[in-house]
């Protein structure tokens, strides 16, 4: 079974950085999607960024492009959003999820749009001054 947790969340100003990791347990990780997704309550979730399992493809939101990175370590089973010129539209609860694509023709960016079968608990991010 899959389990997702992340971490790294916090309380930070406009303009500053923030690194969320999700640790990902219970099976290999190489064969999975990442993604990350955020929510606001009263609003519809949304795919910030997501890693393809294999070549390392990479999809962001336009809200986020030249913002936040993701990058995946294999080895560590942690993929990594870092999030630099934090808005404070930003402020959201963020979830890491996952999706065995191995088996799959689906798009990093179909996946992203629509969501992924596997989720963790959600971390806080809050952009305030």
């Amino acid at each position: 079974q899959v389990q997702l947790v992340e971490s790294g969340g916090g309380s930070v100003q406009p303009g500053d950085s923030l690194r969320l990791s999700c640790t990902v347990s219970g099976v290999r990780m190489e064969d999975y999607a990442i993604g990350w997704f955020r929510q606001v309550p009263g609003k519809e979730r949304e795919g910030v960024s997501c890693i393809s399992s294999s070549e390392g493809t990479t999809y962001y939101a336009d809200s986020v492009k030249g913002r936040f990175t993701i990058a995946r370590d294999n080895a560590k089973n942690t993929v990594y959003l870092q999030m630099d010129s934090l808005k404070f539209d930003d402020t959201a609860v963020y979830y890491c999820a996952a999706e065995d694509l191995s088996w799959s023709s689906l798009s990093i960016t179909y996946v992203c749009e629509r969501g992924m079968d596997y989720w963790g608990q959600g971390i806080p991010v809050t952009v305030s001054s």
